[in-house]
């Protein structure tokens, strides 16, 4: 089959490269324009297009995915099969061209965690289980008829940047098992699940910077989840010495903290911590405002408290 690849982060790179490891003919990328980033507004170039210019791929840069510029050098590929992986909404020109139609890799158990941010959602809300589903695409965002899903166990201890590597490789399996299984004809799509009674649909929406903000007053283990969903990106954070403190990594103990939440106490040697209703967050990695990133042991040698 002659495939067109849509994608743009490094998660994308990772299923483009399986698939082409497993011989899958791929005839362009479809990826974000180039962007200035960082202080010194350098353009920037996606890392599924840098991957595409070294391996020698066909790349499409669209501003808009309805151009009509766009749209003829898409028809003119003659894509059997698109395959997306993070990347933007398209329309129903985009994704109804190809005469196998176009699949998605989505990084949830479909239908629930729709949406921008599932890695980081599942962690926020401290569930159990998460995983990978592949599914055609349709008009409504993450809601057409799956193909194959992939469970993974969540230790309760995973941040969202380690959970986004596990997925990014289990997906990419996936989506080499899916794309195998439409090429020979072999496959059986069936629609979303029905919601059980009392069973809650969950969402993923873009992170936001106020998301981040941590309220003392919550139980310790919904902070602990927050913390986790959130590292290494956009982080959640607090104050101190009324600076940003950024926390990227902490541990929760369950016990009567004796002081009001929000309050510390520190040895200024090992351990800092925060006061919840119901606990302490003991903080391991952290990052204050003007200052690098650090383990805690750095951060008290430096810091007065």
């Amino acid at each position: 089959m002659r495939i067109v690849f849509m994608g743009t982060p490094q998660f994308a790179v990772t299923s483009l490269d399986a698939l082409i490891t497993s011989g899958c003919d791929i005839v362009a990328v479809v990826t974000a324009p180039d962007k200035p980033a960082g202080r010194g507004q350098k353009v920037s170039e996606s890392a599924v297009k840098q991957y595409a210019v070294a391996n020698g791929i066909k790349v499409l840069q669209p501003e808009k995915l309805k151009s009509p510029e766009f749209l003829e050098q898409l028809s003119a590929l003659k894509a059997d099969l698109q395959v997306v992986v993070a990347f933007r909404m398209l329309p129903e020109v985009v994704w109804s061209m190809p005469p196998k139609g176009t699949i998605n890799l989505h990084a949830s158990l479909l239908p629930q965690y729709r949406g921008a941010a599932p890695i980081n959602w599942v962690l926020i809300n401290g569930e159990k289980e998460t995983g990978v589903t592949t599914f055609f695409l349709k008009h409504e965002i993450d809601t057409g008829d799956v193909l194959f899903t992939e469970k993974i166990t969540l230790t309760g201890q995973e941040t969202a940047g380690e959970l986004h590597d596990r997925l990014m490789n289990k997906g990419a399996g996936l989506l080499v098992k899916t794309v195998k299984a439409i090429e020979s004809g072999r496959y059986h799509e069936h629609p979303q699940h029905q919601l059980s009674t009392g069973e809650e649909l969950q969402h993923a929406p873009k992170l936001t910077k106020e998301l981040g903000a941590i309220d003392w007053t919550q139980p310790v283990l919904k902070i602990y989840n927050l913390i986790r969903g959130l590292s290494p990106v956009p982080t959640a954070y607090t104050t101190l010495n009324g600076k940003i403190l950024k926390i990227f990594n902490a541990e929760y103990t369950e016990t009567e903290p004796g002081i009001q939440p929000g309050g510390f106490l520190t040895d200024n040697k090992t351990s800092l911590k925060f006061a919840a209703p119901d606990g302490f967050i003991s903080l391991t990695d952290v990052q204050l405002e003007g200052k690098k990133r650090m383990g805690i042991e750095e951060f008290l040698r430096g810091v007065r408290l």
